[in-house]
């Protein structure tokens, strides 16, 4: 109970009310922070502080945040209403994949899914291990020790999405900084998040506008003829949605997988077997790729939600205009849902008993860039263990940090050394 008390301490916004400071701090860079062990088994629906100075409040218990992530009362739309409490000083904007609900999300959504069905993904995946096999020879090129951040877990999963919106892969660090402020809970000002955002949109703006003038065969240039066809049609395409769109899949085709991706590694460098543990066989290749997304936390919760009528989430009723957090890195750690939830067990998938984990959430709003995800996951597992077998950490665990203040949970850097 000591370290029940501790947790519940160091969450507490405010000593003296109930509220608690969310996100809840982090430790340590191996482990999520104990808090939401604390809430799950204490305070299920807790009253939080969100980054903006809002009251929000935080659903942690795996059965819960999976209701809440497909209740159709718990809303995205709702976020970007004027009287709605906010996540950030600086919310999404309206008329993009994060800010809709059905049926208006469900036509935007259909306009791109297809490039992320598995199939399409199945077929990029000689091409994808392509871009990693290049990475990993300037990375042995180099030689070791290096930074796996810098020389593959960043210019990996960018690389990926610049090829497939049709992005200039030379500009990757220009919307590298303007994705962090887009992402950013405390880690920006409001200023320098609004700053970076219009940055950003007027950099889409300028590729668009190249798009229409010379299109190619990516799926930017495939959206904007959607929108140039059919955006005086009702129900059409309209610029601002295009815009918005693009940077949505431009910010969450990259920075999600670049952290996973170092996390996961992290994961393995800490195991006994290191990159030994990375199978050949397809099916158990899956499963381990399924723990590492389970045990690696992508965030802190799921996107902002906001209640459009009172919903009742684990016996208390949340009244309309109530913002929820669902968080799924504190349901993937449920150990009611989980045996043994916080250590690291590369073929728990294969057990057909075990419910499958919320990484890439639940319901309409699942992600859309998962089939991706697990086959850039596992095709770079897969080509580091055969290009770097020894492989090992070059730092001591406990110096290796995460970045603090982002909506992403990524590494600051990942020195790792071999023979």
């Amino acid at each position: 109970m000591a370290q029940d008390s501790a947790a519940r301490t160091d969450i507490r916004a405010d000593a003296h009310t109930n509220s608690h400071a969310y996100p809840p701090p982090r430790r340590s860079a191996t482990e999520v922070p104990d808090a939401y062990a604390v809430l799950r088994a204490q305070e299920p629906v807790a009253e939080v502080t969100l980054p903006s100075g809002d009251t929000g409040h935080l659903v942690s218990r795996y059965a819960d945040v999976r209701a809440v992530l497909a209740d159709p009362r718990c809303s995205r739309a709702a976020t970007v209403l004027p009287e709605a409490p906010k996540l950030t000083a600086v919310p999404f904007d309206a008329g993009g994949l994060f800010t809709m609900d059905p049926p208006e999300h469900t036509r935007l959504r259909g306009l791109v899914a297809r490039a992320f069905t598995p199939r399409r993904v199945e077929g990029m995946r000689p091409r994808i291990a392509e871009l990693a096999g290049e990475l990993a020879d300037s990375m042995a090129a180099a030689g070791s020790p290096t930074d796996l951040n810098a020389a593959f877990a960043f210019p990996f999963p960018v690389a990926v999405i610049c090829e497939l919106l049709g992005v200039p892969y030379a500009d990757r660090e220009r919307f590298r900084t303007w994705s962090d402020a887009v992402l950013s809970l405390t880690a920006h000002t409001p200023e320098e998040m609004m700053r970076h955002k219009q940055a950003l949109l007027g950099y889409l703006r300028d590729l668009v506008a190249d798009k229409r003038r010379a299109p190619g065969e990516d799926l930017l240039s495939a959206l904007v003829a959607v929108r140039d066809e059919e955006g005086g049609a009702e129900g059409g395409l309209s610029e601002h949605e295009l815009l918005t769109l693009a940077m949505t899949l431009l910010i969450a085709g990259h920075e999600t997988t670049v952290g996973v991706l170092g996390t996961s590694v992290f994961t393995l460098l800490r195991q006994p077997g290191r990159l030994a543990l990375v199978p050949d066989g397809e099916e158990e290749s899956a499963a381990l790729v399924e723990e590492l997304l389970r045990i690696n936390p992508i965030g802190d919760g799921g996107p902002l939600r906001v209640t459009t009528e009172p919903v009742e989430i684990a016996g208390r009723v949340l009244p309309a205009n109530s913002a929820v957090i669902a968080s799924i890195c504190s349901a993937n750690r449920d150990g009611a849902r989980f045996p043994d939830a916080d250590r690291f067990v590369p073929g728990r998938a294969d057990d057909p008993t075990q419910p499958p984990h919320l990484a890439f959430g639940h319901g309409p709003h699942y992600c859309l860039g998962a089939p991706l995800a697990r086959a850039e996951l596992s095709i770079a597992l897969h080509v580091l263990a055969d290009r770097f077998p020894t492989m090992r950490l070059a730092a001591p665990v406990e110096s290796i940090t995460m970045h603090t203040g982002l909506l992403v949970n990524r590494l600051t850097e990942l020195p790792v050394e071999w023979d």
